[in-house]
Parts: structure tokens; C-alpha cells; sequence
């Protein structure tokens, strides 16, 4: 497991505003560089053009004003790496809010392939302009691929958070994802690929819970089943992930965008608001929950209050949920393809 301190002390350099601390060491940090090399000639092997375009209406013959979404990050939350836009992780989630909601969705897709964290400030002042009431983030593999100190990368996410929140915005950010899990890097790569993204996922937990937004760990993206089926689950270039991968992501955020938005269904099918133990679930300071989150894809970390306090003698507290099942996500008329109204962009 990755250290909680460590995650805790990323956090802190972040809010103070020093950019400089690395979680690596001097050979490890050599070691780095060369998987980032890597990495790039994986990502440059990404099939030409551009990413499907998602925006517009989900659900657009239900009734009601529609829900105001917006999606921000990376290729990831752009949906690189697929051909149709009812393949994305960002129609996928706005099919599925719209079906859960019973109301239409409107999605703003404001991701851009290539996206550092320092890139959001644009981005969310793009997603303020069509005031929206919910928010997903998808960002973090860029900055651990081009080497930006964790710290600068949360800082960056906190300011973005904090934007969008005092626009009365919910917001949930999928936290960086695993690149060990990427196929054609190696070993002692991997490693290392894997430990600097669960420690700036772990960090990125502590700033958005900070700031009143939730999150969910990406990890490899529900567990072993990259590992077990990589040609399933990656796309072509085998980096980004495939139909099916974005579905997987789509499934793990979800339940968390509801939640946020005060929308859980009272169902069995549903994993509530309330931590089981037997789940190795439960309230805990937010740089344990971080830490605790970071290794285990798919866990949501929320702010909470324990005897109606916010914060306790080792700091806020936080909600760890390990929310494993979620309701289908269909059209009203049965179809799983999202309803996009005639005209959208």
C-alpha cells in the first residue's frame, strides 16, 4: 500500500503552493523518464482523428429541464481511442444519469486529448459558461507521463474543484489511473508507473474531498479485468481503452454522479450511502481514505461529518464506499444507445 503521508504531504505542498516534491527517488526518477518515452510512443500510435463528438441531449423525449453535465480531462474523459460516441465513457454516463434521473441530460464535452491538470483552468472556465449542475473530471496520466511534480498537478485540480463548486457545481473527479497497468511498459517500469500514479491519485483525493467534491479511484480501471482481457478492454493503440473499457469506467462513476446529485435509488441492486464493515468500508481521516482508495479501482471517497463535525483530530473525515453493483443503464424505450436530439453538436 502507498503511504498515507505521502499522499497527506502532496496534498499540503499543493495548498501552500509548493509545486517541488517528488515521491520518487533519484534512480527511480531516472527510471521514470525512460517509461515516459514510452508512453509517448504509445500515445503517438493512437489511430488519426479526432475523438467522438458527444455532445448534446440524453433522454430528450422525458420530461423536465435537463440536467446541465459537463465533462472535463484528458483523452480519457474525451473519449480517444473509440469510433462512436455512444462508445464514451462521458455518453455512456449521460445515458445513464438521464435514465436514473428520469429527466433529459445535457452533456458539454469540454476534455481534450493531451490534457495536463494544468489545462483545467481553461477548461472549467468553458464548463462554467453553460452552468452546469454536475461535473466529472478524468485527468492525472498526462501529468505522471510528461513528469510534473504531483504537487503542481493537485494544485491545479484544487483550483478547478473550488471553481466549480462555488458555482454551486457537484462535482466528481476519476482519479488518475494506473499506467502500470499498460501492457507494453515492463517491468521495473510498471512498478514505477504504478506507484507514481496511485500516489498523485491518492493526493488528488485528499484536494477534491477538500473542496467539497468526490471521488472515484480509476486504478486500472475495475481491477484485474484490464490485466485479464488487455486486447478487450484497450483500444488499438494500446493505451487508451476500448468500447468495453469506457464502459467499465462509465459502470464505476456513475453510482457516485447519482449519489452526488442526491439520485440513489432505494434498490438491492444498489450499494448505498451507508458503509458496510464487512466491506472494508467506512469513515476514516481523508489521508487514510485517500491512501486506502488509491489501491482498490472503483471506491468513491466523499466528505462526511462524524457528531456533526466536518473535521476531527487527524482532519476532515471522509466516507470510503466500495460501491460494486449499479443499476442498467438503458434508454426509457429499452435501447442502449443514448438518445441525442436531432441538430445537437
Amino acid at each position: 500500500m502507498i503511504r498515507a503521508l505521502t499522499a497527506r504531504r502532496i496534498a499540503t505542498a499543493a495548498a501552500v503552493g509548493s509545486g517541488g516534491i517528488t515521491v520518487l527517488g533519484g534512480m527511480t526518477f531516472g527510471l521514470l523518464v525512460v517509461e515516459a518515452k514510452l508512453a509517448r510512443k504509445i500515445i503517438q500510435a493512437t489511430p488519426n482523428g479526432a475523438p467522438p463528438v458527444t455532445d448534446g441531449l440524453y433522454g430528450a423525449s422525458l420530461p423536465g429541464d435537463p440536467i446541465s453535465f459537463v465533462m472535463i480531462g484528458d483523452s480519457t474523459a474525451a473519449g480517444l481511442g473509440v469510433d462512436r460516441p455512444d462508445e464514451t465513457s462521458a455518453a455512456l454516463l449521460a445515458a445513464g444519469l438521464s435514465a436514473i434521473a428520469a429527466r433529459p441530460v445535457r452533456l458539454t464535452n469540454v476534455a481534450i486529448s493531451g490534457s495536463r491538470s494544468s489545462a483545467l483552468d481553461e477548461q472549467v472556465t468553458r464548463a462554467l459558461a453553460v452552468r452546469p449542475d454536475i461535473a466529472v473530471f478524468m485527468i492525472g496520466a498526462n501529468d505522471v507521463t510528461a513528469r510534473v511534480p504531483a504537487g503542481e498537478s493537485v494544485r491545479h485540480l484544487d483550483g478547478a474543484v473550488r471553481r466549480l463548486h462555488a458555482a454551486d457545481c457537484e462535482v466528481v473527479v476519476g482519479t488518475c489511473p494506473d499506467l502500470g497497468s499498460i501492457k507494453p511498459v515492463m517491468q521495473p517500469l510498471r512498478w514505477i508507473a504504478q506507484r507514481a500514479s496511485r500516489q498523485l491519485a491518492a493526493a488528488q483525493t485528499i484536494a477534491v474531498v477538500e473542496q467539497g467534491g468526490r471521488t472515484v479511484s480509476m486504478g486500472d480501471l475495475l481491477g484485474g479485468e484490464f490485466a485479464a482481457e488487455p486486447r478487450e478492454m484497450f483500444s488499438a493503440d494500446r493505451y487508451h481503452p476500448s468500447a468495453r473499457g469506457y464502459a467499465s469506467a462509465a459502470m464505476a462513476v456513475l453510482p457516485s454522479m447519482a449519489a452526488a446529485l442526491g439520485l440513489e435509488p432505494e434498490s438491492e441492486d444498489w450499494q448505498g450511502s451507508r458503509p458496510g464493515a464487512r466491506r472494508g468500508e467506512g469513515v476514516l481521516p481523508i489521508y487514510l481514505a485517500a491512501a486506502e482508495a488509491a489501491e482498490e479501482p472503483g471506491t468513491e471517497v466523499a466528505g462526511t461529518r462524524v457528531a456533526g463535525r466536518e473535521r476531527g483530530p487527524r482532519g476532515r473525515w471522509a466516507t470510503l464506499l466500495r460501491r460494486r453493483k449499479v443499476i442498467e443503464v438503458s434508454e426509457p424505450d429499452g435501447s442502449a444507445t443514448p438518445e441525442v436530439a436531432p441538430g445537437a453538436a
